[in-house]
């Protein structure tokens, strides 16, 4: 009877759960050590990423609206997990609502979530070392995703009007506290989301090349049917 009061306290299945541990600190998955591990039909049960959303504001504004584009740059290669890309996607669009208006931008999120990350789980309860296996069999269930990026990566892509350029910049100042390591802002010298620069934009915008294809623009080269280019100046 005194060696029954002895031994440790597990809870049967009857009992009342135990309270379950908060996440593992992103930090944990920072960098990029492993091979890219993918959700596949082998690789199952991986848990939904946490955003589900990569393009807020007005999205359907076509390109001529929106000319200023602003980039949120990685400066490191490393992992980002879907929290954080969440995370960094609400702060972005309640600062650019608030101050520009919710009228006035396009937030794009450019990484997306495809790496599953890992957890072994072990027990930290009482008398746990007669339960786990330690490091037998040690390769973890699916815990949640991440995206891995590389240097010079764009992160988060915000069109705007031309005086509202400031107040995107101020917004990705504040995503970049979300994000492990180091990010750059860049304020692109193209013409909201298009390949051309403001200058080439406007001449071939004016020579009628360009078409309006949703938030972008096909361009229409020299090559092709002559009917695209009869009755068009400076064609």
């Amino acid at each position: 009877l005194k060696a029954h009061r002895l031994l440790p306290f597990l809870p049967s299945s009857s009992s009342t759960p135990l309270p379950t541990m908060g996440r593992r600190p992103a930090r944990c998955y920072r960098y990029n050590k492993n091979k890219p591990y993918p959700k596949t039909r082998y690789c199952r049960g991986v848990p939904d990423p946490k955003i589900r959303i990569f393009d807020v504001g007005k999205k359907k504004i076509p390109c001529d609206e929106f000319p200023a584009t602003v980039h949120l740059v990685c400066d490191e290669y490393q992992q980002l997990t879907s929290e954080a890309l969440e995370a960094a996607r609400i702060a972005v669009n309640k600062y650019m609502i608030t101050n520009a208006g919710r009228d006035f931008f396009h937030i794009r999120m450019r990484p997306h979530p495809f790496n599953v990350i890992r957890i072994n789980k072990t027990l930290s309860c009482a008398g746990a070392d007669r339960l786990s296996s330690g490091m037998r069999g040690a390769f973890g269930k699916s815990y949640g995703t991440a995206a891995r990026v590389d240097i010079g990566q764009v992160l988060i892509s915000v069109r705007t009007k031309e005086e509202k350029c400031q107040i995107a910049c101020e917004a990705l100042r504040r995503a970049k506290f979300k994000f492990p390591g180091r990010q750059k802002i860049h304020v692109s010298s193209k013409f909201g989301f298009t390949r051309f620069t403001k200058d080439d934009y406007a001449k071939w915008k004016s020579m009628g090349r360009l078409t309006p294809d949703g938030n972008n623009v096909k361009w229409l080269s020299s090559r092709g049917p002559l009917w695209r280019l009869i009755g068009r100046e400076n064609a």
